[in-house]
């Protein structure tokens, strides 16, 4: 299956990308190991535009899943700094934190992790309704982005009556509920086929350019990478600067 090929803006540098949902300022993190310590993250910084679709790749255990905890603000770096959406996370409460997250930050995990009784447009719906959204508006908006994923048909189907590729999709659609700023993706591909992988991938490519988020994407399939705006390398907790996926090379 051929993959289209967005056209490609340098990282920085361009007029139409000045807003930075998301940025991590030389941000380190520490675990306590035995009598010492592990850097997960050893001073890493990264800045993402509106709009734009970074795709973060690296060997197994160097650190890439500790970058998306600390950029959802589910985990607490040990020093530096991160921003969402021009509002900085150092010395903020958890209760601050939880409603930064709900308010400016999509999370798509590796495992759906879809309620098994639920139908699809429900699994979307819940969360906003118990916030607060009225039911009907939750129901409308969640019809909506199902839509948009490709799901038209399938809004009243539970999850054992959807395949693979369908689950991520309602996986997508439940991170746009809130209207993010900053779209955080785990791998997204690991457990389909090359043809859904691709279909996902493409998927969020249009998701980032029609809602205008941030979106960072963990990923092995290196062959997805073109799809995205930058590109950049984890190792040992350390990240290279991004570049454009024209100028990469990969060696991981």
């Amino acid at each position: 299956m051929s993959l289209p090929s967005p056209s490609i803006t340098p990282v920085s540098g361009s007029a139409d990308r000045t807003a930075r949902p998301l940025a991590l300022d030389n941000v380190t993190l520490e675990y306590p190991d035995g009598g010492g310590t592990v850097k997960a993250l050893d001073g890493v910084s990264l800045s993402v535009g509106a709009g734009q679709m970074v795709s973060l790749v690296g060997p197994s255990g160097s650190g890439k899943s500790s970058l998306l905890a600390v950029a959802a603000t589910l985990v607490r770096p040990t020093s530096g700094n991160v921003v969402i959406d021009g509002v900085s996370t150092t010395d903020r409460r958890d209760a601050e934190l939880t409603a930064l997250r709900r308010e400016k930050v999509g999370i798509i995990f590796q495992q759906p992790n879809l309620l098994p009784s639920l139908t699809a447009v429900e699994q979307l719906m819940i969360g906003h309704h118990l916030r607060g959204m009225p039911l009907k508006a939750a129901r409308s908006r969640a019809r909506e982005l199902l839509g948009l994923v490709g799901l038209d048909g399938s809004a009243e189907k539970r999850p054992h009556q959807l395949s693979g590729g369908q689950k991520q999709r309602v996986n997508i659609a439940r991170a746009l509920m809130g209207g993010p700023k900053v779209l955080l993706v785990d791998e997204p591909t690991a457990a389909l086929d090359h043809e859904r992988s691709a279909s996902i991938v493409g998927l969020l490519r249009q998701v980032t350019d029609e809602f205008q988020v941030a979106t960072v994407m963990v990923t092995h399939d290196t062959e997805f990478v073109p799809l995205t705006d930058a590109v950049a390398v984890m190792r040992d907790g350390g990240l290279t600067a991004p570049v454009r996926p024209d100028v990469h090379h990969s060696g991981v």
